[in-house]
């Protein structure tokens, strides 16, 4: 069964070093377990970092992009298969429907925007792919938060920790993206159904 893993990056060109190499390693290890990659479809930034890496390590590599965004930000016209769409909302649709598995890394409003619609679809039951956080260098720990305060001034029920899987950094993503892609041992969602 073809695995497809839809990656949520930055494609700024200023970052720290790290979350570009954050990129390759994830890109590699992708392509080194024979999973492709799904993602924005750019050459720059993160997302160029991770589909440079899994592209010379022999993985397979889908890009989507806006037609607006092309030029921005400079399309992977190498990948494997490049689809331009004609919005942002049918580039986050194409993407979810070939993914397998999502994981967001360290990432702007962008990755935000694609990170909360994937959440929303678990936790709504409209899927039941696995979403992972990389909270590198602990990146994410206000938006970590900032959902626990949301559970305690009741915005939202309890249960939306069991609806995304947190881990520290790259390396310790491989494990449960692994478990939870073999559909036999995907851990169901067991949260409550309702947004509130």
């Amino acid at each position: 069964m073809e695995r497809n893993v839809c990656v949520y990056c930055a494609s700024g060109l200023e970052l720290d070093a790290k979350y570009y190499a954050a990129g390759d390693a994830l890109g590699r290890g992708l392509a080194e377990r024979g999973w492709g990659l799904v993602y924005g479809g750019g050459q720059a930034g993160v997302m160029g970092s991770v589909a440079l890496a899994a592209r010379a390590a022999g993985g397979r590599v889908v890009g989507v992009i806006p037609d607006f965004m092309v030029e921005r930000e400079l399309a992977y016209r190498d990948a494997d298969e490049l689809i331009v769409t004609n919005s942002m909302r049918e580039r986050r649709r194409i993407m979810e429907e070939r993914a397998s598995a999502f994981v967001a890394l360290p990432g702007g409003f962008g990755t935000l925007e694609e990170l909360i619609e994937i959440l929303m679809g678990r936790m709504l039951n409209r899927h039941d792919k696995p979403l992972v956080l990389v909270n590198q260098d602990g990146f994410y720990d206000e938006l970590i938060a900032f959902f626990d305060k949301l559970v305690r001034e009741r915005f939202k029920s309890s249960g939306w920790r069991e609806s995304l899987f947190i881990v520290p950094g790259v390396a310790e993503l491989w494990p449960t993206l692994a478990r939870e892609m073999d559909e036999g041992t995907r851990t169901p969602w067991s949260g409550d159904p309702l947004w509130r």
